[in-house]
């Protein structure tokens, strides 16, 4: 292996030709130092436009009509994105000194053939993530075609058509490659932000100030509002849960960075920020709405079309188009086309898996999935977070206590190597897996078939689920590393 210094930081690449292995093609392949072309910006772009996107609007409103106020709200928000940003920088090291995707630093920890499992099971959550903000998209797409044309009303299947369009034009961008999406976010970036600050001014000046809708803000609160201490462990899991998908494969991005400084600065810049600001927007300008229009409007797109205005309509349009597109393609369409690749890499190319992603989140049927508020954070983000805190947990142990980020490129390109482990499974990464999640199971079951996801007298087991992500992190990490040691 040799190294090569870029911006004073040390990029570990190798001289060897690995293109004959069957777990090599040109899409895993490690990154090389002239690929390395994102800067601190690029990186805090990324962020931004996967951050303003109607779900991160909606978030700190779902745990209002739980029971919280306003400031509660964006402080679990601002805490729970500050707090996955830990793991999301740790993991994202090796992505930046090795030039390696999500599922080639899995063979490390998981070996060759076993990080398949840490792979399908982040790209599953993606495919959900993926239909979801296809749906949403299709339903503010509906609503704007409304608006523009009301005879759009009377076209039969009319969301079923704006689910196909915006479905297809992800798949138009899917082809294009990961540059393009590089390229979309750069673009986004100025045009959310700039959507965002004049929604947040109609309605602080419309609202009779900022001070007087936040003060209406009380009145989001649901009729059955529970204490703060019992909504906030579920709500601090969800807020940390939102992104802990990213925090596994943010390599995926990180090993086009032009140095660790740019990957972690462009991060902490990025995300904590964006997420709580625009989460505020949503819930001053949903506050705002009760003065205005005498009762909550919840829905941005049906907001806009309220205000009214062709033009409005249209930058909105555009506004909503960007968001879900953006987020779509970064979060929910890099992960899973490099993690069905890995399965063959030989006949599954990054494009292939990108196709088969769009095409398993319209099977996840994501209308459903969105449905509910309450089974939203409390079944969905909380149920997936307790499999990507395992995850997570034996990754970082793996990269940063037991090898202390020294890895052999070639090895992970090897089919019999020093990650084949016993015939390309560690049975240490599957047993701290099964172990971490196992006590959290009872609390999801429980929480999957309790309508909204609340738990009526709820058990140990239950509280439990509540802090998912937490509890399945740390008993990953520390049954990994002693298994690990004992293997030695």
């Amino acid at each position: 292996m040799t190294t090569v210094d870029a911006d004073a930081q040390e990029f570990v690449t190798t001289n060897e030709d690995l293109s004959g292995s069957p777990l090599w093609n040109l899409d895993l392949a490690p990154t090389p130092p002239s690929r390395r072309t994102w800067s601190t910006y690029n990186i805090a772009a990324l962020w931004i436009g996967m951050s303003v996107v109607i779900t991160t609007y909606t978030l700190a409103s779902g745990m209002m009509t739980q029971g919280m106020t306003w400031w509660q709200a964006m402080v679990t928000i601002l805490l729970g994105n500050t707090i996955v940003l830990i793991p999301m920088i740790l993991n994202a090291h090796a992505g930046t000194k090795y030039g390696i995707s999500f599922p080639v630093l899995c063979r490390a920890a998981f070996g060759t053939t076993g990080a398949n499992v840490p792979a399908i099971l982040r790209a599953i959550v993606a495919c959900g993530w993926f239909g979801i903000q296809t749906w949403i998209a299709a339903l503010a797409l509906n609503t704007l075609f409304t608006a523009a044309w009301p005879g759009w009303t009377a076209v039969p299947g009319g969301i079923a058509i704006a689910f196909a369009l915006f479905w297809l034009l992800q798949v138009a961008i899917i082809v294009g490659g990961i540059e393009r999406i590089k390229h979309l976010g750069s673009a986004a970036a100025p045009v959310l932000i700039t959507g965002s600050t004049i929604l947040l001014v109609w309605g602080i000046k419309n609202g009779g100030g900022l001070g007087h809708i936040l003060a209406e803000s009380s009145r989001l609160q649901g009729a059955d509002a529970k204490p703060f201490w019992v909504v906030f462990p579920p709500a601090l899991t969800a807020a940390v849960g939102y992104w802990a998908t990213l925090s596994l494969n943010i390599p995926d991005f990180t090993r086009y960075a032009r140095s660790q400084k740019s990957q972690m600065l462009g991060q902490a810049l990025g995300l904590p920020t964006t997420m709580t600001a625009f989460a505020f927007i949503g819930v001053a300008v949903t506050s705002a709405t009760i003065v205005i229009f005498g009762k909550p409007e919840w829905d941005p797109v049906v907001l806009v079309t309220k205000i009214g205005g062709t033009a409005v309509i249209i930058f909105a349009a555009l506004v909503v188009l960007a968001a879900q597109l953006h987020t779509n393609m970064a979060a929910n369409v890099v992960s899973p086309s490099n993690d069905f690749s890995n399965l063959n890499p030989r006949k599954i190319s990054y494009v292939t898996g990108g196709l088969i992603t769009a095409v398993v989140g319209i099977l996840m049927m994501p209308w459903k999935l969105y449905s509910d508020a309450g089974a939203y954070i409390f079944t969905w983000l909380i149920g997936y977070s307790s499999l990507m805190g395992a995850l997570g947990g034996i990754l970082i142990a793996d990269y940063w206590y037991i090898r202390r980020q020294q890895l052999s490129l070639p090895d992970l390109f090897r089919v019999h190597g020093l990650y084949t482990y016993r015939r390309g499974w560690n049975p240490a990464a599957m047993i701290a897996l099964v172990l971490a999640v196992l006590p959290v199971v009872p609390g999801f079951l429980h929480a999957a078939v309790t309508p909204g996801g609340n738990v009526a007298n709820p058990s140990f087991l239950d509280h439990l689920y509540q802090y998912a992500w937490f509890v399945t992190f740390a008993l990953s990490f520390t049954i990994y590393i002693a298994l690990m040691r004992r293997r030695r």
